[in-house]
């Protein structure tokens, strides 16, 4: 039977896929499968990056992206105080920040590591979320983060304060691996865990290549400036 692109039989949901969850969205359960004429989806993929890019870790969520799941999940990532990074950027940060206070595992994580939202979450919505203003910004102005806002200076010389990081590094991915989507959603369960760990492999190699060639350069530009330094030295 041939199925065009956008097009659903009788028995399945007018939608194509899960309805997304917005991030600010209370979670409710989903609701049960009126039928069973076609295989059941995972919700979700969720996947930790450093700033940088590089993938750490990733797993699938079967039915929400909930903040109870989002925090097995950096349990099961980071299971030691030594292991934790001091910032975890999360898009629905404040949610997770909210639950781990109210089922006591926020005791665990307040000792090492603070739960920020990245910046376009952050505007979105932190006019009227207090919690999230006072607790999950990524970029505060008051001094009390100084890890995460450095100073910068402009073409002039004059200095301004920046964001150290880029907290949208995970929706880049997100939207680079959109690009596979109609490839992935068609896989059974074991093909697409090669395909996506594979994909995220070689995407992993790609980033650490670009580090080390931005390196190179930044060390040749720096021997460049050192040689014209000595060469003027020597002319005076």
């Amino acid at each position: 039977m041939l199925q065009r692109p956008g097009e659903s039989n009788p028995w399945e949901p007018n939608r194509r896929g899960p309805n997304p969850q917005q991030h600010d969205a209370p979670n409710a359960e989903p609701r049960e499968a009126p039928n069973y004429f076609r295989a059941g989806r995972f919700y979700c993929v969720e996947t930790i990056c450093t700033p940088c890019g590089v993938v750490i870790a990733w797993t699938k969520f079967d039915k929400s992206e909930s903040p109870t799941n989002i925090l097995n999940f950096l349990g099961k990532v980071y299971p030691t105080e030594e292991s934790r990074p001091d910032y975890i950027c999360i898009d629905k940060g404040c949610q997770v920040f909210a639950t781990a206070v109210a089922n006591g595992s926020w005791d665990i994580w307040k000792k090492t590591t603070r739960f920020i939202v990245d910046a376009y979450h952050y505007i979105n919505h932190r006019v009227l979320d207090f919690l999230c203003r006072k607790y999950c910004n990524p970029s505060p102005g008051d001094g009390s983060a100084p890890n995460l806002v450095v100073m910068a200076y402009d073409k002039n010389g004059r200095a301004y304060l920046k964001r150290a990081f880029n907290t949208q590094v995970c929706e880049q991915l997100n939207a680079w691996l959109c690009g596979y989507q109609s490839i992935l959603k068609r896989m059974t369960p074991g093909n697409f865990n090669w395909f996506l760990h594979t994909m995220l492999f070689y995407h992993t190699k790609y980033v650490l290549h670009k580090q080390e060639m931005k390196k190179s350069d930044e060390d040749e530009e720096e021997n460049l400036g050192l040689d014209e330094e000595a060469q003027d030295d020597e002319d005076n």
